[in-house]
């Protein structure tokens, strides 16, 4: 087995090649011109790297000598700009992947989607692995990104692609402490002081490579997996971190009309001053519904598979943050 990683330098994806190095595998990944290699420092010069972008037509020379796919990279962003690229990441580079993994004859294809790519509507508030896609305008540019990329993928397995995909709720973990979930132990150390009043799906982010891992080495296919270890409310969630670093949780809770509020002024200091907006239309909105997903399907896939707490998770991701910042 010689496995082809993407988004290895990430936060999933780099603690998908920890796993898959410690089981002794022969490993290619692919890495950007301007990846940070933090993440992966002390195993970097154990791995074939390849510098290509997923969506490169030149791509071929990656899968020489090929057997599996693992793929992680993606783009994720809330904002309205970054939905052109993420179309062409997310969509057009799984595409492009998919296509060369019928071309070269893999053996398995490992996808990771999101609880997202379910597609959410007011009227359903429970999702798992039956929820069938449905249009609505609580579903995110990167919701219909991450959909569009599955459908690249089912299209593989009806041309003959042997396939799996993993849908994880919001993943947890230390790593890039300014971005993606992680900034809110950022956040909260500094003071934050609101919390959305909604509820989503939270995961740790080693449940989620030592999952995939495991979809590598079986012969489960044409099966997607929804990966959520509790469904939390943003205020118990916040509360945990805060307790994790021993600072105040945030007190003011967003209610919707404050969310409306909030990304508008975020917007307009955009315009003028040019800063990164904190939150989004996009990531306003969402963060203001409460929606749970379910996990029997993931837990009776695999024997002695089982979730860590979600409280112990950020009590992992505090202690590693105290360390590194």
């Amino acid at each position: 087995m010689k496995i082809l990683l993407t988004g290895a330098t990430g936060f999933l994806g780099s603690n998908v090649l920890r796993i898959l190095l410690q089981k002794g595998y022969n490993i290619r990944a692919l890495r950007r011109a301007n990846s940070r290699m933090d993440l992966v420092a002390d195993i970097a010069d154990r791995v074939e790297w390849l510098e290509m972008d997923i969506t490169d037509i030149a791509l071929e020379e990656a899968f020489e000598g090929i057997t599996h796919v693992c793929h992680c990279a993606a783009i994720v962003s809330f904002h309205p700009r970054d939905a052109k690229v993420m179309n062409r990441i997310n969509v057009d580079g799984t595409a492009n992947l998919v296509n060369l993994s019928l071309d070269f004859g893999i053996q398995r294809f490992i996808h990771t989607s999101s609880i997202a790519a379910l597609g959410r509507s007011k009227e359903r508030t429970h999702l798992d692995e039956s929820t069938r896609w449905e249009a609505s305008k609580l579903n995110s540019n990167y919701a219909i990104s991450k959909y569009g990329a599955e459908q690249e993928v089912w299209r593989g397995a009806a041309e003959g692609l042997s396939v799996a995909i993993v849908n994880p709720a919001m993943v947890i973990g230390s790593g890039f402490w300014e971005e993606n979930t992680a900034r809110f132990f950022t956040q909260i150390k500094e003071g934050l002081k609101y919390c959305p009043v909604g509820a989503t799906g939270f995961v740790d982010v080693r449940d989620v490579a030592d999952f995939m891992v495991r979809l590598l080495e079986s012969d489960i296919e044409g099966q997607r997996f929804v990966l959520v270890a509790e469904n939390l409310s943003y205020k118990t969630f916040f509360t945990h971190i805060a307790t994790a670093l021993n600072v105040k949780p945030p007190s003011i809770t967003v209610q919707p009309w404050l969310a409306e509020i909030a990304w508008r002024v975020e917007w307009l200091k955009e315009k003028i001053f040019g800063t990164k907006p904190m939150v989004t239309k996009e990531s306003a909105r969402s963060s203001v519904y409460r929606f749970t997903y379910g996990n029997e399907k993931s837990l009776a896939a695999f024997k002695d598979f089982k979730y860590r707490k979600i409280e112990d998770t950020i009590r992992d991701a505090a202690a590693a943050f105290r360390v590194q910042t």
